[in-house]
C-alpha cells in the first residue's frame, strides 16, 4: 500500500524538493526557457541549507538516467524506504495511520475552508489580448 506513493520516483524527489525549499528545483531565475532547460538537462541547484541526506535521496530521485534512480534499482521501493533520510519514518505505523500530526490546521467551515491560505488581488489582466510581442511566440506557432 505506501509502495504506491513510490511508483512515480521523479514526481517524489520534485514534491520533496518543493516542500524543503518552497520552489521547484528547476527554477533559475524567473526565466521560462531557462526553467525548460534545467528540466531537460535534470540540472538542479541545491541550496547551502538542504541537510545532506535529503541532498543525497533528491540526487538519486531526481535523476534523468532511469537506470540509476533510487526506487527503480534492484529493491524497488524498498531503496527508497531505507535511505538515511527516512531512518526516523517507521513505515508499519504510517500504513496504518497511526502517527499523530505534527500539526492540524484549525478548520472553520468545513470542506472548501481556505481560511489557510492567502489571500490575493484578483488579476485584472486578459491574457493573450492587447499589442504585446511574444518573444517566444515564434517557437510555438504549431501549437
Amino acid at each position: 500500500m505506501i509502495d504506491g506513493i513510490f511508483k512515480n520516483r521523479w514526481s517524489l524527489g520534485i514534491l520533496i524538493f518543493e516542500m524543503l525549499c518552497g520552489y521547484t528545483p528547476f527554477w533559475d531565475g524567473g526565466s521560462p526557457m531557462k526553467i525548460y532547460e534545467n528540466i531537460l538537462k535534470g540540472r538542479v541547484k541545491y541550496p547551502a541549507y538542504i541537510h545532506p541526506d535529503a541532498q543525497n535521496l533528491l540526487e538519486q530521485l531526481i535523476t534523468p538516467d532511469l537506470t540509476k534512480r533510487l526506487g527503480n534499482l534492484l529493491h524497488g521501493s524498498k531503496d527508497i524506504k531505507l535511505h538515511a533520510w527516512f531512518a526516523e519514518v517507521n513505515w508499519e505505523r504510517l500504513a496504518r495511520k497511526d502517527i499523530e500530526a505534527p500539526y492540524v490546521p484549525p478548520v472553520r467551515g468545513g470542506v472548501g475552508d481556505s481560511s489557510q491560505f492567502d489571500r490575493y488581488p484578483e488579476e485584472q489582466e486578459e491574457y493573450g489580448l492587447g499589442d504585446s510581442f511574444d518573444q517566444y511566440g515564434h517557437m510555438f506557432e504549431e501549437f
